[in-house]
């Protein structure tokens, strides 16, 4: 006859925090994508008229 093992219990690493937290920040996703495209191009335009080496 086997023993039985016993599982310690837990949440299964999930926690909740504070799901109803509001920030002072709120962007939307739209936003973020839009500001990485500007940042991108921005860094493009200074590598195209100030090149490094040469």
């Amino acid at each position: 006859m086997a023993n039985p093992i016993s599982m310690p219990s837990g949440a299964g690493g999930l926690m909740r925090y504070n799901e109803e937290y509001k920030s002072k920040l709120m962007f939307k996703p739209s936003h973020v994508v839009i500001f990485i495209i500007a940042i991108i191009a921005f860094v493009a335009i200074l590598k195209i008229f100030f090149p490094i080496g040469g």
